[in-house]
């Protein structure tokens, strides 16, 4: 699935997407981590992996979208 990166906290390697809808979906570090990032910029595209309901997912991957 694709996000837009919303923010991010170096510090605590968390923030938020949106997802296309707009909605926001917050992600930890543990998932910031799985995707071998070491910075994210608001506004870049990024994929990610969820579980979860549709209503309350929650975020196992973000990775930068390459095309």
């Amino acid at each position: 699935m694709q996000a837009t990166a919303y923010t991010y906290d170096p510090d605590s390697r968390s923030g938020q997407v949106l997802l296309d809808d707009g909605t926001p979906v917050p992600f930890d570090a543990a998932a910031f981590d799985a995707g071998g990032l070491l910075l994210l910029r608001p506004g870049q595209r990024v994929r990610i992996e969820v579980e979860g309901p549709k209503d309350a997912p929650r975020i196992t991957l973000v990775t930068l979208q390459t095309l």
